[in-house]
């Protein structure tokens, strides 16, 4: 069992126990003992826009340094930017100072291996057994030195665009384009416009308190309306650390990661370089895994986590996985979900197959799926008990095999998710409130 690593780094509200200056310099020193290769080893450090991250960024700084790592630092740059960078760098492990969708008041400290992937469990074991022994300073000669990248933004960019053909442009095209006032802020303008887009930006004025607020992937409404007020064809919508992406079409509807998803499969399938099945999660729609077994397209689920789809990729040499809420990988392009990334892939494919995104996600019917969470006073198994193990038999059978029920604990925060999916609206609601009863009921006075 990892004792602060959860299912994606190390995550709190700032300046409780594990997100403290304290701890994090700490943690430094820790990872600067495990993933440090010996003389010379260098180590990224990027952070998106909370006000927090210059704190995090100084505190990881001294206890890098300290275990004579030296650093790079990148400034605000997405999740897939550092992972990205931390490759062509050549360095032994990149750092992103980041808390993702949550808001301003929390950060947290994610991880990457040379190669641009997640840390394996083993590593991040290696890291925490650092955490619980006393610090010590190499000698003053053996000390770390930080430099800052100045060109770490233009880098990222070219990438980006070097993931759709060269003879690819967006002319034509305007996008109203919404970073969530977080890292993909100064990149993602860039990126569209050089490829030919009209651009309107939005959510592009960080002032360290206002990530996510209002704007961005997890809170779409204001940018499916700013499509409908500048008449733009598409909106795309950028999570706080740019590893998640959701798009809007001209009407101002929203079109979640899993249609994303199928209109890549679907362009790929096409240009003949598909390869194994698609990974989603145990949250992936079940329209969304029908339409792809139309398409004659396998589908495999994993346990919810852009880790363990990565993992699934890796294990059967496949290239597309995702998640309902935009977190895509494309692993032909890059080694991790990168909402640009992701977004160039889907306009690419709108070119390649002459279609519009209203004609490819027609193909996808989105069943009913409703999610109730339920807060814990403390982790505790529930899932498990008789009481409720019979109420989800119950649910199955009821649902006759056209639908999904499914009850899991959060890899985040102490919360039950109690899920229901299937083609009738009206049962999937009533079916899932039945369920949250009988989970609340063997809770006690743990459920709120």
């Amino acid at each position: 069992m990892r004792k602060y690593f959860g299912t994606d780094g190390i995550r709190g509200r700032v300046g409780e126990p594990n997100i403290s200056p304290d701890f994090v310099l700490k943690l430094g020193w820790a990872a600067g003992r495990v993933l440090g290769n010996g003389n010379g080893s260098t180590v990224l450090i990027g952070k998106d826009t909370r006000i927090s991250g210059y704190m995090f960024e100084s505190a990881l700084e001294a206890g890098l340094v300290a275990s004579g790592v030296n650093i790079r630092l990148l400034g605000p740059m997405s999740t897939p930017g550092v992972a990205y960078l931390t490759r062509t760098f050549r360095a032994c492990a990149g750092i992103v100072i980041t808390a993702s969708h949550n808001p301003y008041q929390d950060n947290g400290i994610k991880f990457f291996s040379a190669d641009g992937d997640k840390l394996p469990d083993a590593v991040e074991l290696a890291i925490e057994a650092e955490l619980e022994r006393p610090l010590t300073t190499v000698d003053a000669a053996n000390l770390g030195r930080a430099r800052r990248v100045e060109d770490a933004s233009g880098r990222y960019i070219e990438f980006c665009k070097s993931t759709i053909p060269a003879a690819m442009n967006f002319r034509g095209l305007k996008l109203v384009v919404d970073c969530a006032n977080g890292a993909t802020y100064n990149a993602a303008p860039h990126v569209f416009e050089e490829l030919g887009a009209e651009v309107v930006p939005m959510g592009t004025e960080p002032d360290g308190l206002n990530i996510n607020r209002n704007v961005g992937s997890t809170s779409p409404a204001a940018l499916c309306q700013a499509v409908i007020n500048v008449g733009a064809d598409l909106g795309i919508a950028f999570d706080g650390d740019g590893d998640r992406v959701l798009m809007v079409n001209a009407q101002g509807r929203l079109v979640d990661g899993d249609d994303l998803l199928y209109i890549i499969a679907r362009a790929r399938q096409a240009d003949g370089t598909l390869r194994g099945d698609v990974v989603g999660t145990l949250m992936s729609n079940l329209g969304f895994e029908h339409a792809l077994q139309r398409l004659g397209i396998g589908f495999a689920r994993t346990q919810v986590g852009d880790r363990y789809i990565m993992e699934h990729l890796k294990r059967t040499d496949g290239i597309l996985g995702g998640e309902p809420s935009g977190h895509i990988i494309c692993r032909d392009r890059t080694s991790t979900g990168d909402g640009i990334v992701a977004a160039l892939q889907v306009l690419a494919a709108l070119r390649t197959l002459r279609a519009s995104l209203d004609d490819l996600c027609a193909a996808v019917e989105h069943y009913p799926q409703v999610l109730i969470n339920i807060r814990l006073a403390e982790r505790r198994d529930v899932l498990r008990l008789p009481a409720v193990v019979e109420a989800v038999r119950l649910a199955e059978q009821e649902l006759g095999g056209r639908g999904r029920v499914l009850l899991r604990p959060s890899g985040t925060e102490p919360l039950v998710r109690v899920m229901v999916e299937g083609a009738d609206a009206t049962q999937v609601q009533a079916l899932a409130e039945r369920l949250a009863v009988v989970v609340r009921n063997q809770l006690g006075d743990g459920a709120l």
